[in-house]
């Protein structure tokens, strides 16, 4: 009896242990699920930095509020905002009104109703804000504006990821204290995806003069970050990637309904004469796409071949082909995670920059179309598709086309995650040709070890 008294407590302290062990594995899983499957999760392991800045700079205060001028710095470094452009909300967090702006406008007025005299220029308390359009009068301009919404991304150009507007407001603070920051910010760009946090209070914006002889500041500054994330754009990817291989006739085409087959019932076929129908590519309102009819259904495909093979180099030609006869894709990106992309030797047909988002890793890279060349991609059809030959250095160590190391770990297009074919789908070494491809580098010296295939992108390829 006394050693039943004297083991009790020993049972209801591993009970106890047993039980917190339990409370906080389950918790742990909990809150990791929650990350993985949040669709606000906005973690991009190529670009963990990048973001879109608002900055509301006070210039001047008014009788009844103050004049901003609020810029949008696009720093993803591979994401861009394609036209129809960038639409901007907010909510206010008292009565305010906006007097004028310049360089932006709100896409709907409100009621003014109370207002004699003169009329705001928006009532709202949520007002929608949108770019203007190129070509507008000099006076209703503000520097970096008028763009149509339109914002390269950081890595293909810094100088046009910006865009900016002035807007006067009313009935709101006159003064650091008083002010009531505007809160609910929500981007679209030009689609769903962005997730906004609050306005923050941060140091004011230093400003040089003309002459960079003086510098003023603004009155008072706070910024608002917002973050994208591809799981709230879509649920379904958007693009998807072929392989082809000199060393294997097989082309491996993208997963069948890679980008979702809802629009199977609206797509239309390649030698359709619906396409002779004027008025076919305009765009809807509502940027629903029309796509020509494939097993995968994307707008985008992104085919890579491993085109040559020499002692010290070897050779990818890469094609994108667009599928959507309503949509022209503007200064359009492509990055591609390659381990032998640390060591290119020449792009041929366009521009290149190295992403480097971890400074011990440079594994990925940005290609995009050279200005006035081939930065515009074409509406589906003929002229729908751009491609170039990318040279590459092997690194003796690491080079191998086994087990389909030769094709790329992850693929973006326009900032959004392309589906790739599965890895046991690869284009595969013949037996032995491994072995036979290096006898043959050392004995030749830089000769192609093997006749590439006889395919060109700008040549309709069936997949």
């Amino acid at each position: 009896m006394e050693l039943h008294n004297q083991a009790y407590p020993v049972h209801r302290i591993h009970l106890e242990v047993v039980t917190c062990c339990s409370w906080l594995k389950i918790t742990f899983l909990t809150m990791l699920f929650c990350v993985l499957v949040s669709p606000t999760a906005a973690y991009d392991p190529l670009d963990p930095t990048g973001n879109i800045t608002i900055k509301w700079d006070v210039m001047s205060w008014t009788p009844d509020g103050y004049v901003a001028a609020v810029t949008m710095n696009n720093f993803q470094m591979y994401r861009q905002i394609a036209n129809p452009g960038w639409t901007l909300g907010w909510t206010w967090a008292k009565k305010e009104v906006i007097w004028t702006m310049v360089g932006a406008q709100t896409t709907e007025q409100g009621d003014c109703s109370k207002f004699k005299g003169n009329t705001p220029h928006c009532c709202k308390k949520t007002p929608t804000v949108v770019d203007l359009l190129p070509g507008v009068p000099y006076n209703q301009q503000f520097s970096n504006c008028c763009k149509g919404g339109v914002m390269a991304s950081w890595g293909q150009d810094p100088s046009a990821s910006v865009s900016a507007f002035q807007v006067s407001v009313g009935q709101g603070g006159t003064s650091n204290k008083t002010v009531k920051l505007p809160k609910n910010f929500t981007l679209l760009g030009p689609g769903p995806g962005y997730t906004c946090g609050p306005a923050k209070v941060v140091p004011s914006t230093v400003f040089l003069t003309a002459d960079r002889r003086r510098k003023t500041q603004a009155l008072m500054t706070w910024n608002v970050t917002c973050t994208y994330s591809q799981l709230l754009a879509s649920k379904n990817p958007s693009c998807c990637v072929s392989f082809s291989s000199f060393y294997n006739e097989t082309v491996v085409p993208c997963p069948s309904c890679s980008c979702g087959c809802h629009n199977k019932k609206d797509c239309i076929k390649g030698d359709s004469k619906l396409l002779q129908k004027a008025g076919i590519n305009t765009p809807r309102k509502d940027n629903t796409p029309l796509l020509q009819c494939t097993h995968h259904m994307c707008p985008i495909r992104v085919h890579w071949h491993v085109k040559q093979n020499y002692k010290d180099y070897w050779r990818v030609k890469i094609s994108v082909t667009n599928f959507n006869y309503r949509l022209n894709y503007t200064e359009w990106t492509l990055v591609a995670q390659h381990p032998n992309l640390n060591n290119i030797t020449q792009v041929f047909s366009f521009d290149y920059k190295p992403l480097v988002a971890y400074q011990s890793i440079n594994d990925t890279g940005i290609f995009y179309g050279m200005k006035f060349y081939n930065d515009l991609l074409m509406e589906a059809g003929p002229l729908g598709n751009v491609q170039s030959e990318v040279l590459m250095q092997k690194d003796k160590n690491t080079f191998t086309f086994k087990q389909g190391w030769a094709f790329p770990r992850k693929v973006y297009f326009n900032g959004d995650e392309c589906r790739l074919p599965p890895p046991d789908a690869y284009p595969s070494l013949p037996n032995s040709g491994h072995a036979i491809a290096d006898k043959r580098c050392n004995k030749f010296s830089g000769r192609i070890l093997k006749r590439p295939l006889n395919w060109s992108a700008a040549e309709p390829l069936v997949l």
